[in-house]
């Protein structure tokens, strides 16, 4: 019957409810949920950087965090979410402006300046110098390499095992931006050699595939026929990466339960095994994420419900 059909939920918060509602009170303007989600959240690294990236989004269109910051203009939490907001409307710009296009410098440094003072304001959280790494990418030359390097340090002191910080770098280094295929891998792949068992750093190998893959998108201007990547995620060594990413990450994970802030890490392993043709991982994969599903990668290969939906059945689930 037609009800009875698998579908998956792309929830934009991942299943994160107390950010759902208070996603729902910037629309309204009200800034008080928001102090207090982050308020309850606390020093937890992978859920406040899930929550403020989230809700950074949401914020850009609204006056919402500059009404939070007029009330409270010393809250640290205020001022991290204003530091990923001015970022994100950074690359709202870039995106409206068209890659290869400079935008306003003068944007860029205020979210740069931002996420100093938030830095200042709440030393212990990594989450400033996530939107820092992240907004260096919109410099037309990028930065020294010895500021990348003292902002990475920064980081890297307070959350060692940031997949989040972690991307940031690699998208930086990536051919799309700042750096070279190679650079990208090699970043992505010492990072992987160096995580604890069941840490999830090694997937930053599978988003690295992705990377080249949109490089190459990129390119042929969206025209798949013409990319030449016949191999691209099946060869030997696609297969192999997959394969170690499970082994590093899923089989040592202390916890069942998938968290919020996990799940598009999973969908990209998920993503990965099934154009590697790994039908085992794949399917294991896809009953741990059951319907929860992120738009990302799947909408990079084609319509991300009709890719989630077709792949997981062809590994022999239904529902």
């Amino acid at each position: 019957m037609a009800r009875d059909r698998f579908a998956p939920d792309f929830d934009p918060d991942c299943g994160d409810a107390p950010l759902t509602c208070a996603r729902q009170d910037i629309v309204i303007g009200r800034w008080q949920g928001l102090r207090e989600l982050l308020r309850a959240t606390g020093p937890d690294w992978l859920v406040r950087g899930h929550r403020v990236r989230l809700l950074a989004q949401a914020c850009a269109g609204s006056s919402t965090v500059e009404s939070w910051l007029a009330a409270e203009p010393h809250s640290p939490d205020a001022l991290v979410l204003r530091a990923a907001t001015e970022t994100t409307r950074a690359f709202n710009l870039a995106i409206a402006a068209g890659r290869g296009v400079p935008i306003d410098q003068h944007r860029i440094d205020t979210a740069v300046l931002s996420c100093l003072r938030a830095a200042d304001s709440y030393p212990d959280d990594p989450t400033p110098w996530i939107s820092l790494i992240s907004v260096a990418r919109l410099y037309p030359a990028g930065v020294r390499r010895q500021e990348l390097g003292r902002w990475w340090d920064e980081l890297h002191q307070r959350d060692p095992f940031s997949v989040e910080g972690h991307l940031q770098v690699l998208h930086y280094y990536s051919s799309r931006w700042h750096g070279t295929h190679g650079l990208m891998y090699d970043f992505a792949r010492d990072a992987a050699g160096v995580a604890p068992p069941g840490c999830p750093l090694p997937v930053l190998v599978q988003y690295a595939r992705v990377e080249e893959f949109r490089y190459a998108l990129d390119a042929a201007k969206g025209q798949h026929a013409s990319m030449g990547l016949g191999q691209h995620w099946s060869h030997d060594g696609a297969v192999s990466d997959v394969r170690r990413t499970w082994e590093r990450w899923i089989t040592n994970r202390a916890s069942a339960d998938v968290a919020p802030g996990e799940l598009r890490d999973l969908n990209y392993l998920a993503h990965a095994a099934c154009q590697a043709g790994v039908r085992d991982i794949a399917a294991a994969l896809f009953r741990m994420l059951g319907r929860r599903a992120t738009r990302a990668p799947w909408g990079y290969t084609g319509d991300p419900e009709k890719q989630f939906v077709r792949w997981r059945g062809e590994v022999g689930l239904r529902r």
